[in-house]
Formats: structure tokens, C-alpha cells, sequence
């Protein structure tokens, strides 16, 4: 049985979780800044991105993302494993996004990889890493 702790850790980890998808959906990147720690590892890749530390990542996307006239992430199965001050997540991803106003959808299926920590302030993400499932644009 989870202790309240670990429950209480596990809910703050989600919600970690659906706050970078919020901060990246409505466009609020320096929300991004209560989400991951300043060393944090980003890779991006597997779908074209860049990899790199949380400042240059967090650059990245807000130069990249504002291309795309909308998308959303819709988050599921969060896995959560809880070790202590750490703690590892696997969530898997469906995000699709316009490419332009002609109606073209791209559709992405991802999982994210991510370490987290507890600081003073509360959890934050230390590393975040996408592995593709499906990517078509249609």
C-alpha cells in the first residue's frame, strides 16, 4: 500500500507532468522555469528536435513552436516510479499539430522518458527524453 507520502509525491509528479503541457500549449514558456531545474537534459530528436540544457531547449521551442497555428498534448499512462528524492516517469503522448491553415494535421505519438528531483521548491524534471510511436501527417 502507498504511504501518504508516496501519494502525495506521485500526484505532484503528475501534475509536473500536465504543467509543462500547459505552459507549452498556451504558449507560456517561462512557465517552463517551475517545471524543469536550470541543468536539466532536453532531447528532443527522435521527432526532429534539438537535445540540449533547459535554456537552450527552452529557447528553441519558443522560436519553433509559435510556426505551428495549434496543438495539445493529450497525456496518459503515467508510470511513475519513486525512489527516494528521485524518480523516474514514462507518459505517453498524442499531439497533433497543424502545419499551416490548408488543413494539413500532423499526428504524433510519443513517450517521455523523465528523471525528476526533489529541491526545496518541490519537484522538478532533470532530464526529458521523447521516443517516437507514430508520426504521419495526413
Amino acid at each position: 500500500m502507498l504511504s501518504l507520502e508516496e501519494m502525495s509525491d506521485r500526484m505532484e509528479i503528475q501534475q509536473l507532468l500536465v504543467d509543462y503541457s500547459t505552459a507549452i500549449d498556451s504558449r507560456r514558456f517561462d512557465d517552463l522555469d517551475r517545471v524543469f531545474t536550470p541543468d536539466a537534459h532536453i532531447d528532443y530528436t527522435e521527432l526532429g528536435g534539438i537535445a540540449g540544457t533547459f535554456p537552450d531547449v527552452k529557447a528553441w521551442l519558443a522560436e519553433v513552436l509559435p510556426n505551428f497555428p495549434a496543438y495539445f498534448h493529450m497525456l496518459g499512462n503515467f508510470d511513475i516510479r519513486l525512489d527516494g528524492d528521485t524518480a523516474t516517469s514514462r507518459t505517453i503522448l498524442f499531439n497533433p499539430m497543424a502545419l499551416g491553415d490548408d488543413g494539413q494535421i500532423m499526428f504524433c505519438g510519443l513517450w517521455y522518458d523523465d528523471a525528476f528531483v526533489r529541491t526545496s521548491d518541490g519537484w522538478r524534471m532533470t532530464r526529458r527524453v521523447e521516443q517516437k510511436c507514430i508520426q504521419k501527417i495526413v
